[in-house]
């Protein structure tokens, strides 16, 4: 796996960028070694953040973790990946390398499906501009909304960020 480390509003030292290295091992197996991966650390106040984005052929698993203390940070956003690579790895495993699964998780699998769809939602769909769209999410009480853009008549999706500002997805052309 290719690694790129960047510090933000710190300097990432030797130990810490061989320890991050390290403990990327763990999930340095379910890829294939032209993998890259970007690790994003920093640091404001005493909030000590870390954010690890594996883009591979077919998606993009990502991770963040914010705690008082570096060296817990990485250990908690490793562990959160692991565990997203886990969950999802029968839809993942097309598009990553894995290991021969053990008698415990063939025993594993037989009994846990995982998450379902329990509800499907229609909606019409009328074209609206952001603004219109942030109201109507507020509205809702949603977290994220899906509308046609009025402009491009594109579908976008408008969504709240952690910071209390939002965010929008359009579609690349």
């Amino acid at each position: 796996m290719i690694v790129t480390i960047t510090g933000r509003s710190m300097e990432i030292t030797d130990y810490l960028k061989e320890l991050t290295l390290k403990k990327l091992e763990k999930i340095e197996k379910y890829f294939s070694a032209d993998t890259e991966a970007q690790v994003v650390m920093s640091v404001e106040k005493s909030r000590h953040s870390i954010e690890i984005t594996i883009p591979y052929r077919g998606g993009i698993i990502r991770g963040e973790e914010t705690t008082t203390d570096m060296y817990a940070s990485i250990d908690n956003v490793i562990a959160k990946l692991e565990r997203q690579i886990l969950k999802h790895k029968t839809k993942l495993s097309k598009n990553l390398r894995y290991e021969e699964a053990s008698e415990a998780d063939e025993y594993e699998d037989e009994y846990d499906h995982g998450p379902e769809i329990v509800k499907v939602k229609r909606f019409s769909m009328k074209p609206m501009s952001v603004e219109e769209a942030m109201l109507q999410m507020d509205l809702l009480g949603h977290s994220f909304f899906v509308f046609t853009n009025g402009e491009t008549g594109d579908i976008n999706v408008l969504y709240s960020r952690k910071d209390g500002n939002y965010g929008l997805i359009e579609p690349d052309k």
